[in-house]
C-alpha cells in the first residue's frame, strides 16, 4: 500500500521510474501525471541523500537506480547528480523537489504537473 501500481507490472514500473529519475537529474524539470510525479519524488529524494553522502558505497546504491546517460560532453546522470546536486543541498535536511500542478492534458484529461529541484 506504500505505492501506486501506475496501471503497470513491476517490472515496467521500475523501468519507468528508472527513466523519470534518470531525467530530472538531467534536466532538473520534468512535466508528468500528477500521480507519476507523486512516486518520482520519493524516488528523487532517496536519490539526493544518496548524493550528499557523496560515498563509494552511495554511488553504487544511486546507479542501480539512476540510467548511463550522458548528460553533455563527459559527464553523465550519476556524475552530475553527485558533484551539482548534491553539493547544493548540503544544508537542507529533506523535500529537495517541488511538484506544481498545471492544466490537465488533451486527449484524456489525466491530471498533469511539474516537478522540479528546489
Amino acid at each position: 500500500m506504500g505505492y501506486s501500481k501506475l496501471g503497470r507490472n513491476s517490472d515496467q514500473r521500475k523501468a519507468l521510474l528508472r527513466d523519470l529519475v534518470t531525467d530530472i537529474i538531467i534536466n532538473e524539470r520534468i512535466v508528468t501525471t500528477e500521480a507519476k510525479a507523486k512516486e518520482l519524488r520519493k524516488l528523487a529524494d532517496k536519490m539526493v541523500t544518496l548524493a550528499k553522502a557523496g560515498t563509494l558505497a552511495a554511488r553504487r546504491q544511486a546507479a542501480q537506480t539512476v540510467r548511463f546517460e550522458d548528460v553533455k560532453e563527459g559527464q553523465n546522470a550519476i556524475q552530475k547528480l553527485f558533484d551539482e546536486i548534491g553539493p547544493r543541498y548540503a544544508d537542507r535536511t529533506g523535500g529537495y523537489t517541488r511538484i506544481i500542478k498545471t492544466v490537465p492534458r488533451r486527449g484524456d484529461a489525466a491530471p498533469m504537473a511539474i516537478i522540479e529541484f528546489v
